[in-house]
């Protein structure tokens, strides 16, 4: 279905108001022309099997911004570099979410989308150009190699997951990237990570791999909006000290043995 100027983007419109984001009129322009690029490229490239107009709002762009819920707390935000000028990486970024509505919604943000199918990198480095927006790098490699790269391990604000893979898995991945804490106060970076609910059991998994990549449970964020309705949370990670050089692990090796006991090392 395409959209007319009186239903632009009203799914996203109002579900961004809802969490505290008010979207002006040329950042609705971007995700609108975010949208037509997508469903183009999706002929040739198979970026996502979600394509429809409502679908894309509610399940591609609002989703990504649901990954602010954690700044709506009176707790200390661990998305408070959003606003700044805090850098953020998106692994495993796909068509490009969470990463570039998240841009588009802060556009002061330093932005690294890392994706290991170069017809997807192929797709990212043209609709962020088309986009207009500064400040996106993308990286096409798998993110166990990645990580150690020099500008990149551990020097990240905040590390952005989403996806069906269990915690211990999306950890490795993404807590090498964060920062360790700087001083007295820092909490260092934070993994923000986008899954659906009755997370019990991954939490419980997850605790073996918190303590040996050097993060901290920080709390999960039910999402209460009626444009999504099938259980999602934002779980939150805190890097509280280095992670130890061993990790991540050699490609294919944290799929294959997540971190969940000490036996997987």
């Amino acid at each position: 279905m395409e959209s007319t100027e009186s239903q632009r983007m009203n799914i996203l419109r109002e579900g961004s108001l809802a969490l505290g984001i008010d979207l002006g009129n040329s950042q609705l322009d971007q995700f609108e022309l975010f949208y037509h690029e997508m469903t183009e490229w999706n002929k040739r490239a198979n970026l996502t099997s979600i394509e429809g107009y409502a679908e894309v709002q509610a399940k591609h762009f609002l989703d990504s911004l649901t990954a602010t819920l954690p700044i709506r707390r009176d707790a200390p935000s661990p998305l408070s570099s959003l606003p700044g000028t805090g850098r953020v990486i998106d692994i495993g970024s796909g068509a490009g979410f969470p990463g570039l509505p998240l841009k588009i919604a802060f556009p002061e943000i330093e932005l690294h989308l890392v994706e290991s199918v170069r017809k997807k990198t192929a797709f990212l480095e043209h609709v962020a150009a088309a986009l207009g927006l500064d400040d996106v790098t993308v990286h096409t490699g798998r993110t166990e190699t990645l990580a150690w790269q020099p500008g990149l391990r551990e020097s990240f604000d905040l590390a952005l997951v989403r996806g069906v893979a269990r915690l211990p898995l999306l950890l490795e991945y993404a807590l090498p990237f964060c920062r360790p804490p700087s001083g007295s106060g820092d909490s260092g970076g934070w993994t923000v990570a986008l899954k659906h609910g009755g997370l019990d059991t991954e939490l419980a998994e997850a605790r073996f791999a918190l303590e040996e990549l050097g993060g901290e449970e920080a709390g999960v964020f039910p999402v209460t909006l009626p444009q999504l309705q099938d259980n999602r949370v934002v779980a939150c990670f805190n890097k509280i000290r280095p992670t130890p050089d061993r990790y991540p692990r050699r490609v294919g090796i944290p799929a294959k043995r997540p971190l969940t006991t000490k036996m997987a090392r």
